[in-house]
């Protein structure tokens, strides 16, 4: 028998009298209150942001706000006619759940429904903190002080060759910059992807005219006096100068703030949810960056600082809120960059691979690689090759097994390696 329409909004009506605080302003927050009123929830909602900013989308900041080809990322979300509650530039302090209050610098918020939301924090470079012309690259305010690196053409050494470091070399020599990219490991990517897929990718920083300097550590930064470059001095002796140094060695859930509430903290400093989404403590939710998940899919407990969890999470959690409390979450993972000319996408997760097969030659513009575990598709990494990407993330999710052979085939369609 269908459900009457009725029948749905029954939940959403029960929690009508709940306030849901969400803190954290980012994707996955603002997607939480728009996920919460799309399922009828009409109770009290506030967001809270500790930026000053509206809230804003972050893909873009190392694209199009860094190159000065927009000024506001902000989201396109009406959340005066959505009734959320905006409190913008409060920094939120400490949880105490025996009163289910926040602590924040504006005073304690009372909730019902607690939504955490905070994202990640970048990890800093040791001896760096407070040195002149020293970035990272998270916020707004971090891609505002960079623009005008960037368009004064300064010589920037980029420490660490992951995403962030790919995008940023990829954005500083559209500008004319000219970069260098230090990085401790032999290849870059590494840690999120094999050696033998990654190293063929390092060639893309030589064919944009930036330098790469793999197994390179950094001893010191020391900065420039007026008007001079500051050095970035490596552990093998070899001087850098640098008029700006951009930092990308990696990101850690911004939990901090959490110690002693009594919400649970896996060792990597995410929060522990389960696979609804729900905290260690009764009435709170944790999604997007901050928070990690049981993936049945995969058997292991998934951290995924992606844009694409941000925005399915929410979903989950809107669910729990309103009622639906058997919807469970098991997503495949899914990111995209965009660099020195590729449109690169990933989906799923190889850590437990047994195989991996390659589509098409890594030395051409276009090409791929999928992982099996068992003879299942498990992830898929695209280059260029976008349809590869849309057909595999399909065939991981349904739980495809492979013709490893026809796989191997570039010409084959994906989907047509399904056995």
């Amino acid at each position: 028998m269908s459900e009457r329409p009725d029948q749905r909004e029954q939940p959403a009506r029960a929690a009508a009298g709940r306030h849901v605080v969400v803190v954290g302003a980012g994707m996955a927050g603002v997607q939480t209150a728009v996920a919460l009123r799309e399922r009828g929830y009409d109770g009290r909602i506030t967001l809270i942001g500790a930026e000053p900013h509206p809230p804003y989308d972050r893909p873009p900041l190392s694209k199009a706000v860094l190159l000065g080809q927009t000024d506001s990322p902000a989201f396109d979300v009406d959340f005066a006619a959505l009734s959320v509650e905006l409190r913008l530039g409060v920094e939120v302090t400490g949880l105490r759940p025996d009163t289910r209050e926040i602590d924040t610098g504006a005073g304690p918020v009372p909730y019902d429904v607690l939504v955490l939301a905070t994202g990640a924090e970048p990890v800093r470079l040791p001896g760096t903190e407070g040195v002149p012309g020293v970035y990272t690259l998270r916020t707004l305010d971090d891609a505002e002080q960079l623009r005008p690196v960037l368009a004064r053409r300064r010589a920037t050494v980029i420490v660490g060759a992951g995403w962030i470091g790919a995008e940023f070399a990829t954005a500083a020599r559209a500008a004319g910059c000219s970069v260098t990219v230090v990085e401790a490991a032999d290849v870059p990517f590494s840690g999120a992807l094999p050696p033998e897929v990654a190293a063929p990718m390092a060639e893309w920083y030589a064919e944009s005219g930036a330098e790469l300097l793999t197994r390179a550590r950094v001893a010191s930064v020391e900065p420039g006096g007026p008007g001079e470059p500051g050095t970035v001095a490596l552990a093998d002796g070899r001087l850098l100068p640098a008029e700006a140094v951009v930092v990308g060695i990696g990101a850690r859930p911004a939990t901090g703030w959490l110690a002693g509430s009594g919400i649970a903290l896996e060792p990597d400093g995410s929060i522990t949810a389960d696979d609804r989404l729900q905290a260690s403590l009764p009435g709170v939710y944790a999604v997007g960056d901050c928070a990690s998940f049981p993936s049945a899919r995969y058997g292991e407990r998934l951290l995924v600082h992606h844009w694409d969890n941000a925005l399915q999470g929410p979903r989950t959690v809107a669910a729990q809120v309103t009622g639906e409390t058997e919807r469970r979450y098991d997503p495949v993972p899914y990111f995209w960059s965009e660099q020195f000319g590729r449109f690169v996408q990933y989906a799923g997760h190889h850590a437990a691979a047994d195989a991996l097969v390659w589509r098409g030659d890594p030395a051409e513009a276009a090409w791929s690689v999928v992982w099996l575990r068992d003879g299942v598709l498990v992830a898929l990494l695209a280059v260029g090759r976008p349809r590869d990407l849309a057909q595999g993330r399909k065939l991981i999710e349904a739980g495809a097994r492979l013709d490893r052979e026809r796989a191997g085939d570039p010409a084959v369609p994906l989907r047509k390696a399904a056995l």
